[in-house]
């Protein structure tokens, strides 16, 4: 199954991401426990955004995951970046 490396910018609204954020973190909590989604977190430094890493049976299956996130929802997200991962080594890869 394809391994996506999604790579969010987030818009300026901070107020509005503050107040969606434990709705977006649920979210994807309930991917990771699902296992579509195997990490993920805010960069803390330079531009706003966030790194996610999704495994996903297709491309359009990682848009429908995407696209049920509260911040895309909420259009608090200003870019997306998606490209496909081939995970060779560690706990991610399928060969240990």
């Amino acid at each position: 199954m394809p391994t996506f490396a999604v790579q969010y910018t987030y818009d300026a609204r901070h107020d509005l991401q503050a107040a969606i954020r434990p709705e977006h973190r649920d979210y994807l909590r309930s991917l990771a426990v699902d296992g579509s989604l195997l990490g993920s977190g805010p960069y803390t430094d330079g531009v706003p955004g966030a790194l996610l890493v999704f495994r996903a049976h297709d491309r359009a299956t990682l848009d429908e995951l995407l696209s049920g996130d509260p911040f895309a929802r909420a259009g608090l997200i200003a870019a997306t970046t998606v490209r496909t991962w081939d995970v060779v080594l560690g706990p991610w890869s399928e060969q240990l």
